[in-house]
């Protein structure tokens, strides 16, 4: 029997099939002669033989191994390793011009998602936390086989205070008025506004809702908003716990976009769990993270051939004022301890969408190849871990290759722990995809 390949099925039946149920109707996958990378250790299981039955990993052995009736994969002394996972990830912005998301339609911002899941797929990255956006959609569809890409777990809008990162209103909706409350991206559910407790509190009930796993905000300046410096702290003390206090009743945590120290150790106070980007803090607000158990998601983000452009002044020189400090940010949590989880946040931009995997090799600056794995695999499943029930795929561990675990599998074509450029060119030194169990892509015949 030949390898599965999902193009063999006709498009009118797929759309009716979900990607666990093919999974569950494959005969068992048995993959020989592979070198295994499994997440964890630095070491290799060279020369192993790892089973697939459904969507799980059912055996890893250097044993020699048989699946009656089923396929047998011959590896050829390949790498096998965990499917890779971006913590910063953005459906709904990431592949559509900023024009496109800040004026166009929902259904197209929502089929460029669509069109961008699959390539994220195809890059080897089988799951993805969203943060910020509205993936709801796309995740329902990729989650039922209806569409291809990884999976999600969702924050859905990002809530941010008037003035704020997530204030993109036109200049002149000052002062306010009831109708602000439906401007475009807010009434599609791309962001969302709150001020004040009662806001607040209403605002993260509402993600929730809406299927979240996490709740994000954003407590201090950004980069691409044109009204609030770097400086500034957002949100007041109660309105920080607030989002907490909700988060708790859900069991899950929020995730907070910050940069600076004051701003950060507000959010620590208050019980955040997950700081996105932080390039501007320093060793003391790192310790308090470490100290805290607090997670430091960071992007490697540089004003290199990768670096975002703005076409407001402003914006730029903030794009500077962060990235300047991307080094010191990765040396200086290495240094104290910080759990520091990779991702991307790449916005605005299908071409640069492409560079996913790029991003990841960059952090060879700072880490061994080892180190760089291992934060993409089984490193950031423990940060996703953090929404507890609300994590939307209970049925094994991600971002390992164990018996139990999720079968997201990627096949190289050498051995990244050596070198780690290999993941920059996924379509290249990637033969093999598998997600849940089912192939999406394989170049070994």
């Amino acid at each position: 029997m030949s390898v599965f390949k999902q193009a063999a099925i006709p498009p009118v039946v797929f759309a009716f099939i979900s990607s666990h149920a093919l999974a569950q109707e494959q005969a068992p996958i048995l993959f020989t002669n592979v070198n295994v990378f499994d997440g964890v250790n630095e070491q290799l299981i060279e020369n192993a033989n790892v089973v697939v039955t459904g969507n799980l990993i059912t055996a890893v052995s250097t044993e020699d191994l048989a699946v009656a009736g089923g396929q047998i994969i011959d590896g050829g002394g390949r790498t096998l390793m965990p499917g890779l996972i971006d913590v910063h990830w953005h459906t709904s912005y990431c592949c559509a011009a900023q024009s496109t998301v800040v004026t166009g339609d929902i259904l197209e911002i929502a089929i460029r998602g669509a069109i961008g899941s699959e390539k994220t797929l195809m890059r080897g990255f089988t799951t993805v936390r969203d943060v910020g956006g509205n993936p709801f959609a796309t995740k329902k569809m990729i989650d039922t086989g209806e569409i291809v890409g990884p999976r999600i777990l969702p924050s859905g809008p990002p809530i941010g205070q008037t003035g704020g990162h997530f204030d993109y209103r036109p200049y002149q909706a000052v002062p306010s008025n009831p109708a602000d409350s439906q401007w475009y991206w807010y009434s599609v559910g791309l962001m969302s506004m709150a001020d004040g407790v009662p806001e607040v509190t209403k605002r993260a009930r509402e993600v929730m809702r809406m299927g979240a796993s996490q709740i994000k905000i954003s407590g201090g300046g950004g980069v691409s908003s044109v009204y609030d410096p770097l400086d500034v702290r957002q949100y007041t003390m109660d309105e920080l716990r607030a989002f907490v206090e909700v988060a708790d009743t859900y069991n899950t945590y929020v995730a907070s976009h910050l940069f600076t120290d004051d701003a950060i150790q507000m959010s620590i106070e208050a019980g955040f769990k997950s700081i996105e980007h932080g390039f501007l803090m320093s060793r003391e607000t790192m310790e308090m993270m470490r100290d805290n158990d607090v997670w430091l998601s960071l992007q490697p983000l540089l004003d290199d051939e990768d670096g975002f452009t703005f076409d407001d002044p402003y914006s730029q020189a903030k794009w500077i004022a962060v990235t300047n400090g991307t080094d010191a940010a990765y040396t200086t949590a290495k240094e104290v301890g910080v759990k520091v989880a990779f991702g991307t946040d790449i916005l605005f931009d299908p071409a640069l969408a492409e560079r996913q995997g790029a991003f990841l090799a960059k952090l060879q600056q700072w880490y061994s190849p080892y180190e760089v794995l291992k934060m993409a695999t089984s490193t950031n499943a423990e940060l996703l871990e953090l929404a507890g029930p609300r994590h939307p795929y209970q049925d094994g561990p991600l971002g390992v290759i164990v018996e139990g675990a999720y079968a997201d599998i990627i096949l190289v074509d050498g051995n990244p722990l050596t070198d780690i450029d290999l993941v920059a060119d996924p379509h290249e030194n990637f033969d093999l995809i598998m997600k849940d169990g089912v192939i999406h892509k394989n170049e070994l015949d």
